[in-house]
């Protein structure tokens, strides 16, 4: 992955995980004012950026060694941005896009994650295993 698409996949990222989050994440005292754009702090947005981006987490403990300054990293990754006017910006975007293409951001239903509904049984919690271990051969 090149630097722009990294940019860009961070940048997509960054503002559905907001977008999504939005609500308990506007109420957190971890707004400042960088460069003139009202953001989250810089720690918060790449800690959650790592755990986003498997690319990016692999890189932070390079980009650490030539900037300590969590500002200056989110600057350089395109990110010292106002999520807000960004979501505003990719929404009046998606208004001007053909309905055939696919949307910026997926909507709340859109993403799924789904546990096995499968209880464990007995058996399961025995977890004696398939061998015996006397001899090596599987049990009846």
């Amino acid at each position: 992955m090149n630097s722009q698409e990294l940019r860009r996949s961070l940048r997509l990222k960054w503002l559905t995980y907001y977008h999504h989050n939005r609500p308990w994440i506007d109420k957190l005292g971890i707004w400042v004012n960088a460069g003139g754009q009202r953001r989250p702090s810089a720690g918060f947005m790449l800690g959650t950026l790592a755990t986003l981006e498997p690319d990016l987490a692999s890189l932070l403990p390079l980009v650490v060694d030539l900037s300590n300054s969590p500002d200056h990293i989110i600057a350089a990754l395109g990110l010292n941005i106002n999520p807000v006017e960004a979501l505003k910006a990719l929404e009046r975007e998606q208004e001007l896009l053909p309905s055939s293409r696919q949307e910026l951001l997926p909507g709340p239903g859109q993403v799924e994650i789904s546990l096995p509904a499968v209880a464990p049984t007995h058996e399961d919690d025995a977890c004696s295993g398939v061998g015996d271990r006397e001899n090596d051969r599987p049990r009846p």
